[in-house]
């Protein structure tokens, strides 16, 4: 993995012709912004992303779930319709 400053790579297109992530930082602030995934690595890292994407819908669907399992329907009330 390279490190690399958001300057670096606005100076320089090699960056972007590597076969390696980048990790780019902030220069002023010595903070990790995020990555840079080249092209090589697409299929796995969509792969990735997917799955990240696919727990956080099923954590939303259980956050939900377990909120109309604590509110019961009571007699005189009308059903949400789902089931």
């Amino acid at each position: 993995m390279i490190e690399a400053t958001l300057a670096n790579m606005r100076n320089s297109s090699d960056f972007f012709k590597t076969d390696n992530i980048i990790k780019i930082l902030d220069g002023r602030k010595k903070e990790e912004i995020g990555f840079f995934v080249p092209q090589i690595f697409k299929e796995e890292f969509q792969k990735f992303v997917e799955s990240i994407e696919k727990k956080r819908r099923l954590a939303l669907l259980n956050r939900i779930s377990n909120a109309q399992k604590q509110d019961p329907i009571e007699e005189g009330s009308s059903d949400d319709g789902i089931k």
